[in-house]
C-alpha cells in the first residue's frame, strides 16, 4: 500500500511540473513552449533522457514522475494526449519550477478513469459502434465492479485516498492487456501475483511464492496455475473477513478443483457453505490460503502428521463446537462414493443403500400402480367389493362404530407424523442445499444453527415415542403371554398366511383372481409396522454418531462419519418418499379411500366400513360374540370435521415436503 501511496505522490508532485516545463529549454526540448501536446510533457517527463528531478519547496530536490516513451506507445493510451486525463493542466512551467498550484489540478491519482471510459462507452453506443468496441465494454464493467469493492474504500491511513486506484494496479503510461485466451495473455496473468505482492501485500506474496500455486505459476510459468485474481476475482475484491466472500473463495477454489469441491458440497462443512453461512470449514480453514502446500508435505496443513492440530482450530470446544478426537484425523473430506480404491467403506454404504431404495420403491410402487388401476377399473365397472356372511346385528348396532384404535396409538401416530414432518423440514435443506427453495427454507427456520436445534429436539421426540411403544407392547406382551398368538390373526408378526394374501392381491391385479379378503392386519400394514424399527435404528444411530462426534471419534475411524452420513441421509429419502407416496396411496389415495381415511384420528370406522376392509376380522368377532365388547358411539359431527382437517392438513404438509424432495432430488441430478 505504501508503495502505491509513493507512486501517487510522484505522479502528483511530476504532474504539477509536467506542462510546466514542456517547452524549457532547461530540458532540451524542440516543441513550441506554448503547447501542451505529448511530446512537450515528455520533454520533461522521459525517463530515459535525463534525471527527473526540480527544486522542492524546501530547497531540496524534488523527483518528477518517469515515462518510458517506448512503453507508453506500446499502450492502449498512446493515441491519447496527456492532458485528456490530466485536465488540470493547463498552465506553462518556467524553466526549473513545476506547474502552478490551483483548485482544478488533477493528480495521477485522481485522473478520471472511470469517468473517461464510461463518457467513451456512452458515445459508442450513442453512435452504434460499441459492438466494436468489446473491450472498453469490459472495462466499464470492471469499473463499475471497481466501485463496490473493497478497493475503492477509504484507506486506514487515509480515508480521502482508495485503498487502492486504478493506476495502482495498472500502470496507466504502458498498460495494455493481451487479449484474453491469447497465449500472451495467459503469461501476462501470471504476473498479477507480482504486481499485487510487490503493490501492497507483500506478506501474502511471500506466502504464496513459497505455495504450490506459486511454484507453478511463477516457478514453472504453468498457466493454469491460480494466482490472485482466480480466488479474490480481479475488480471485485471484497474483505476477506465478510462472509459473502468468504463463501465466494470457497466456490472459487471449486473453479479449478471441481471434483473436489463437489465432494466437500457433499459433507456437513460444504452443505451449510452452500446454503450461505460462513461459519462451518472452507477450503482455505483445512488447505491454508496462500501458502497452500502439497498434501503429502510435512508442512501442509492437511497431511496426516498436521491433521488433528487442522481440526483443532475449529473443534476447540469453543462457540458451541466440540473438541476434536482421533477420528477426526481420518475423516475424509473429499470421500467418494464411486471410488472403490480410495472409499471402500463407503462405496459399499452407499451401494448397500441404492440396493434397499431400489428394492423397496421398485415393489411397492409396482404394487401401488396396479392397486390403483385394478380398484379404479372395479369401481367403474360396479364390481361389489367381496364379504363374508355373518349374522345380522339388532337395529340399535347399526349406528355403532368399531373401535380400531386406542387414544394412546392415535397420539402415538400424531406424534411420529408431526416430528418426523419437522424432521424432514430441516432435514432437506442440508441434503439438498442447491435447491433453489433450499436457502429460503434456512432462512426462515432462523438459520442453521437454529434448524440444528429443531431437529434435534424432534428426533429425541420420534425416539422417545418408538422406545415408550416398545415398552407398551413387551408390557402388553408379559400381560399376555399365557394367551397371545404370536402368530395368530391380532399379532403384527408376518406370517405364511400374509404370503398367501400378497400372492392373491396379485393375482386379483392381473385379473387372475377375486379380490382377497384380510383379518385384522394386512400384509402392507405389517410392513408399515416394521419398517419403522429399521429405519429409526439406522437414521438414529447415525445422526447420534453426527450429534456427538468427539465421542464417536474417540472410539471409531473418521470414515464411520462418511458412512453414517449416507445412511441418514439416504434411510431419511427412503422414509420420507415411501410415506409420502406409498403410505399415503394405501390410506388415503386409493380409490375406496380418496380423498382421506380418518380411522386413525377418530380411532373408530363404521360397522359398514369395518365389514368392508377387514371381512374375516369381523366375521370372527360377530361369531365369538365379542363383536359388541368393542363398539362405540359414532364420533361427533365436530370430532369428524376435526379429523379431516388434520388428515388434509397433514396430507398437504407430507405432499409439499415430497415436491420439496422431488425438487432437490431431480435438480441435483
Amino acid at each position: 500500500m505504501r508503495a502505491i501511496r509513493w507512486v501517487g505522490r510522484v505522479a502528483a508532485f511530476g504532474l504539477l511540473a509536467w506542462s510546466a516545463l514542456v517547452a524549457a529549454p532547461a530540458a532540451g526540448a524542440a516543441a513550441d513552449a506554448g503547447a501542451l501536446d505529448n511530446a512537450g510533457c515528455l520533454s520533461c517527463h522521459d525517463a530515459k533522457a535525463h534525471k527527473l528531478e526540480v527544486p522542492a519547496a524546501n530547497g531540496k530536490a524534488r523527483a518528477l514522475l518517469g515515462i518510458a516513451p517506448d512503453k507508453y506507445a506500446g499502450s492502449v493510451h498512446a493515441k491519447m494526449q496527456c492532458v485528456a486525463c490530466h485536465t488540470g493542466i493547463t498552465d506553462q512551467p518556467a524553466a526549473g519550477t513545476g506547474h502552478k498550484p490551483g483548485p482544478a489540478r488533477t493528480t495521477a491519482s485522481s485522473t478520471g478513469c472511470a469517468d473517461c471510459h464510461q463518457k467513451l462507452w456512452d458515445q459508442a453506443k450513442a453512435d452504434n459502434s460499441a459492438a466494436a468496441k468489446p473491450r472498453l465494454g469490459i472495462v466499464v464493467d470492471n469499473i463499475e465492479a471497481y466501485r463496490k469493492s473493497f478497493h475503492a474504500r477509504g484507506s486506514k491511513a487515509d480515508r480521502s485516498k482508495a485503498n487502492a486506484s486504478c493506476d495502482g494496479c495498472h500502470d496507466t503510461h504502458s498498460f495494455d492487456i493481451p487479449t484474453k485466451a491469447s497465449p500472451a495473455h495467459e503469461q501476462w496473468r501470471l504476473t498479477s501475483a507480482a504486481m499485487c505482492g510487490q503493490a501492497c501485500h507483500s506478506d501474502a506474496l511471500e506466502e504464496y511464492t513459497a505455495s504450490i500455486h506459486g511454484k507453478e505459476a511463477l516457478a514453472k510459468h504453468n498457466v493454469k496455475s491460480a494466482v490472485c485474481a482466480d480466488c479474490h476475482s480481479a475488480h471485485a475484491v471484497g474483505n476477506t473477513s465478510a462472509d459473502p466472500v468468504k463463501l465466494t473463495i470457497t466456490a472459487n477454489c471449486g473453479g479449478c478443483h471441481a471434483e473436489n469441491y463437489a465432494s466437500y458440497k457433499a459433507t456437513y462443512h460444504g452443505q451449510i457453505s452452500t446454503l450461505g453461512y460462513a461459519y462451518t470449514a472452507k477450503c482455505y480453514d483445512c488447505h491454508g490460503s496462500h501458502g497452500i502446500l502439497e498434501a503429502k508435505n510435512p508442512e501442509s496443513k492437511v497431511h496426516p502428521n498436521n491433521r488433528m492440530e487442522t481440526c483443532e482450530s475449529c473443534h476447540n470446544g469453543k462457540k458451541g463446537v466440540g473438541v476434536a478426537s482421533a477420528g477426526f484425523a481420518t475423516f475424509q473430506p473429499h470421500g467418494r462414493t464411486d471410488d472403490f480404491a480410495r472409499y471402500p467403506q463407503m462405496w459399499i454404504g452407499y451401494q448397500m443403500m441404492v440396493g434397499l431404495l431400489l428394492g423397496t420403491f421398485g415393489f411397492f410402487w409396482l404394487h401401488t400402480l396396479l392397486w390403483f388401476w385394478r380398484e379404479f377399473q372395479d369401481r367403474r365397472q360396479g364390481v361389489p367389493r367381496p364379504h363374508v356372511a355373518a349374522s345380522a346385528l339388532p337395529a340399535n348396532l347399526e349406528a355403532k362404530h368399531y373401535r380400531r384404535f386406542s387414544a394412546i396409538w392415535r397420539l402415538a401416530h400424531i406424534t411420529f407424523a408431526l416430528s418426523l414432518m419437522i424432521l424432514t423440514l430441516t432435514g432437506m435443506p442440508l441434503f439438498y442445499p442447491d435447491a433453489a427453495w433450499a436457502p429460503w427454507v434456512m432462512q426462515a427456520l432462523g438459520g442453521p444453527k437454529v434448524a440444528g436445534v429443531i431437529h434435534r429436539v424432534n428426533a429425541v421426540i420420534f425416539a422417545a415415542v418408538f422406545f415408550w411403544h416398545l415398552g407398551y407392547m413387551a408390557l402388553n406382551l408379559w400381560r399376555q403371554r399365557k394367551t397371545f398368538r404370536w402368530f395368530g390373526p391380532d399379532s403384527m408378526i408376518p406370517n405364511l398366511q400374509d404370503g398367501r394374501d400378497m400372492l392373491a392381491m396379485f393375482k386379483w391385479f392381473f385379473g387372475r383372481g377375486p379380490r382377497p379378503v384380510f383379518d385384522r392386519w394386512t400384509y402392507w400394514e405389517k410392513f408399515d409396522y416394521w419398517a419403522p424399527f429399521w429405519g429409526v435404528t439406522i437414521i438414529g444411530v447415525s445422526g447420534l454418531m453426527m450429534w456427538l462426534p468427539g465421542l464417536t471419534g474417540t472410539y471409531l475411524p473418521g470414515w464411520v462419519f462418511n458412512v453414517a452420513a449416507i445412511f441418514h441421509g439416504e434411510e431419511a429419502f427412503l422414509a420420507v418418499v415411501f410415506l409420502f407416496t406409498v403410505h399415503f396411496f394405501n390410506n388415503h389415495f386409493r380409490p375406496d379411500k380418496f380423498p382421506v381415511e380418518i380411522v386413525m384420528f377418530t380411532g373408530t370406522m363404521s360397522l359398514e366400513h369395518y365389514r368392508r376392509e377387514h371381512p374375516l376380522e369381523y366375521q370372527r368377532m360377530v361369531e365369538s360374540g365379542e363383536l359388541e365388547k368393542h363398539l362405540v358411539d359414532a364420533p361427533s359431527a365436530p370430532m369428524t370435521f376435526a379429523s379431516k382437517l388434520l388428515g388434509f392438513v397433514l396430507i398437504a404438509a407430507g405432499l409439499t415436503l415430497l415436491a420439496g424432495v422431488a425438487i432437490g432430488f431431480f435438480s441435483g441430478a
